[in-house]
């Protein structure tokens, strides 16, 4: 037993391969190594260790994820009238302003988290935005950024050296020291092949 040391193993944890002689051992070690017992399906496995029962696993992981779609797909949420005609008008507004919307199904974490809505009052979208930061490993999310907004105005909190909050500056000190013509603005190209060289 890797927890007590005394007694024979007869059992093995799912999720850390550690071996446990004892229901009160099995406790010991979750509680010590914050595991929570379940087998992480996930888990990279080499081409050397992968077996038929991990390829019967990973058909299984498939399958429940098939099954979870579907039943997204089926939620009541989908198929109310009120739901659809929002998303109907909000790509109608966008295909008007030469904007190609795409939303993805239901049940998609980016899908609920999305806040993006248009002010038929202002005639104005409100987009719902999330700023990368690749060189200093941060990313911030903004809700509600009028269309109207300046990408300049928009990184203005973050990396002028001056108007920035002096938390948010000292952790983007890479983009903040840097000349403002060296930070470079991309966005993310979505639906191309991996192999793209765009």
């Amino acid at each position: 037993c890797e927890t007590c040391s005394k007694e024979e193993a007869k059992y093995r944890c799912p999720r850390c391969m550690k071996y446990s002689c004892s229901l009160l051992c099995v406790k010991k070690h979750k509680l010590a190594l914050s595991c929570n017992g379940v087998r992480d399906k996930t888990a990279f496995i080499s081409v050397n260790e992968f077996t038929d029962l991990n390829l019967l696993s990973d058909y299984r992981f498939l399958e429940d994820v098939g099954r979870t779609a579907d039943a997204a797909a089926r939620h009541c949420i989908v198929h109310s009238p009120a739901a659809k005609r929002l998303l109907y008008c909000l790509r109608n507004k966008a295909r008007a302003r030469n904007i190609e919307l795409k939303t993805l199904p239901v049940g998609f974490t980016k899908r609920r988290e999305n806040s993006t809505t248009f002010n038929s009052m202002e005639n104005k979208f409100y987009w719902h935005l999330k700023l990368v930061f690749p060189h200093c490993h941060a990313e911030y999310t903004l809700k509600g950024v009028p269309d109207d907004k300046t990408l300049a105005d928009i990184l203005k909190p973050y990396i002028d050296p001056v108007e920035s909050d002096p938390v948010v500056c000292q952790r983007l000190k890479t983009y903040t020291a840097s000349h403002q013509s060296d930070v470079q603005i991309l966005m993310k190209i979505e639906n191309r092949s991996r192999n793209s060289i765009r």
